[in-house]
């Protein structure tokens, strides 16, 4: 009996620790006006009214407790099932906030410096080369050497030159197609390490540095971290940051009693109404599993693989905003996080009055004036329409879910922001 007893107590002491971000007694006593926050029902039931959408899932939290998080429409616009606080959607590049996190916590330990050089730890990068000419014809290409070395700190602002297979500029996807080179999206059984490979064997877009090209330069990083640590991507995401927030929902591939919980990747007929995606329908995700969180993978992209539901993703976000620490767990130090946070592209040109941290767009003073978010505000979203911000002026963290692709009304997400400002008292 006793040694049952000792068993089940390791048992539990074993058990990653469940966390949630506090219900707030009322958002009134977080500042906030829930007459205000209210809005955004309406809002979302308009566009889910107008066909538009099939449903949302939107969380926000001040001062570290949530003031609102509900679930609106069905999580299938086929079945019709009601869509769930807890569905778990696809988070695409909201997966690279979380490995530039990994990235970080390495480099606190000292394992590399930000300027050196990805191929003193992947030597396949040595000696690279820039695209000079290239022939969309038949896609061949001439090249010249590469001024300066690709750093880790290019790949996390994507100023190395590496462009974007399927979604980038069009010699990039030419160029990526004919190498056999993927978005990483949808293609469960590749490998990480060979299309890593593959990558390093293509000429860079641009020179180091020279200008911001959103890239595969954070898968390019997962492979860094799986190098770097001896583990796999996924092992050092479970072990090393989503145990100790208590991040459970969040998976690259879900666990058969998790997959129920997905929702269904929409897209829009030619009268822009929202239907279920079938394969072959999207130029992202064509002749690809649509599904590829149900499937048994293998491939663990750094850039664009996870899946999470809302709570669990405002949990990192909010470890963010505390400074990289949650619920007494650390992940990050203060300065990794100020580093992370801060203009890391110089006077490179990434958009209108937008720069780049360690991972993160960054609201510029000018840029705020767009929507009213606070200077230093910093963000990101997914490919199937989903987007998140982080305010550290106003202690708010928000997330607006969508699965979709493409969306002709996206611009939802910034009505969103512009109501939850509106509710600041």
């Amino acid at each position: 009996m006793k040694s049952l007893f000792l068993a089940i107590a390791a048992s539990f002491a074993m058990a990653p620790l469940v966390a949630q971000i506090p219900l707030a007694t009322s958002p009134k006593t977080e500042g906030m006006d829930p007459v205000r926050l209210n809005r955004i029902d309406a809002l979302v039931q308009q566009y889910i009214d107008s066909q538009w959408i099939a449903g949302a899932t939107c969380i926000v939290a001040r001062n570290g407790k949530v003031v609102y998080h509900r679930a609106f429409g069905v999580r299938n616009a086929a079945t019709k099932n009601a869509q769930q606080k807890d569905d778990i959607f696809r988070i695409a590049s909201q997966t690279k906030a979380i490995t530039s996190t990994a990235v970080m916590m390495l480099f606190e330990e000292g394992k590399f410096l930000l300027d050196d050089p990805i191929a003193k730890y992947i030597p396949a990068f040595a000696n690279q080369q820039v695209i000079d000419q290239f022939n969309m014809a038949d896609t061949s290409f001439s090249t010249v050497k590469a001024k300066r070395a690709v750093t880790i700190r290019d790949l996390l602002t994507h100023t190395s030159g590496i462009g974007y297979a399927q979604i980038g500029s069009p010699r990039a996807k030419a160029m990526y197609a004919k190498a056999g080179v993927h978005a990483q999206i949808g293609v469960p059984a590749a490998s990480l390490k060979e299309q890593v490979m593959k990558i390093a064997a293509l000429p860079l877009e641009h020179q180091p540095g020279e200008r911001f090209t959103y890239g595969l330069n954070t898968d390019v990083l997962g492979y860094f971290v799986e190098v770097m640590s001896g583990q796999s991507l996924a092992d050092f995401f479970r072990i090393r940051i989503f145990e100790p927030l208590g991040m459970k929902d969040t998976w690259f591939y879900l666990p058969a009693e998790k997959q129920n919980r997905l929702v269904a990747l929409h897209t829009e007929d030619k009268q822009q109404h929202v239907t279920v995606l079938q394969p072959g329908q999207s130029a992202m995700l064509n002749n690809l599993d649509v599904d590829y969180p149900k499937a048994k993978g293998q491939l663990y992209s750094g850039g664009a693989g996870l899946s999470s539901t809302a709570m669990d993703y405002a949990i990192f976000m909010q470890m963010m905003l505390n400074g990289g620490v949650y619920n007494g767990k650390r992940i990050l130090s203060k300065n990794s996080v100020e580093l992370m946070t801060q203009n890391q592209i110089g006077n490179v040109d990434r958009g209108p009055n937008e720069k780049f941290g360690l991972g993160f767009g960054l609201v510029t003073e000018t840029g705020s004036g767009k929507l009213g978010q606070s200077t230093g505000t910093y963000s990101w979203g997914g490919a199937f329409s989903s987007t998140y911000w982080i305010d550290p002026k106003e202690k708010i963290i928000a997330q607006f879910f969508l699965n979709q692709t493409p969306t002709s009304h996206g611009d939802i997400h910034d009505k969103f922001k512009v109501l939850v400002y509106s509710a600041i008292e």
